[in-house]
């Protein structure tokens, strides 16, 4: 959360000349309520496994960047088929930037804490070992998102003209 997947991936995409996906925007369209109503009502299990409906719905899709919410990784079933679909890229930013990238907004459930930095910090925490299973990482701290979509594609081209 914070790390500028969404617009990141709309970048990549659109270099590519591929189609763009954010799963959070997806759950919202088929539930017709926001993310933040998902966890009021019924709570951080439906959406987790409402997520893991997306990812199977969009294993086999190519030529697509997929962003997906932080949490979707902390599943292994997710983190696998997705890795077995494509490229993985995580976008990495320490706990302080994340806080001042998200300090206006106040849809972010998961934040819901009188020390948003705190939260994010035992977060990044929480989902360490998750994050640390994803072969490829971009650090994205006091970069611009066109500078974050270069080094993704970047990465992508030396991955794909490494011999086999």
């Amino acid at each position: 959360m914070g790390t500028g997947k969404t617009t990141v991936g709309k970048i990549v995409a659109t270099r590519l000349h591929w189609r763009f996906a954010d799963t959070d925007h997806l759950i919202e369209r088929k539930q017709g309520r926001t993310i933040s109503a998902i966890f009021a009502e019924d709570g951080e299990a439906t959406f987790r496994n409402l997520e893991k409906n997306v990812v199977s719905s969009l294993r086999h899709v190519r030529c697509m960047v997929i962003a997906t919410g932080g949490g979707i990784l902390l599943n292994p079933d997710n983190r696998d088929a997705l890795q077995r679909a494509g490229l993985v890229v995580c976008l990495d930013a320490p706990a302080s930037e994340i806080v001042s990238r998200l300090a206006d907004h106040t849809d972010r459930p998961l934040l819901a804490s009188a020390d948003p930095k705190v939260r994010v910090a035992e977060l990044l925490a929480a989902r360490a070992s998750a994050y640390a299973a994803i072969q490829y990482h971009v650090d994205t701290a006091n970069k611009t998102p066109g500078q974050i979509a270069d080094a993704v594609l970047t990465l992508r081209e030396s991955i794909h003209t490494v011999p086999e």
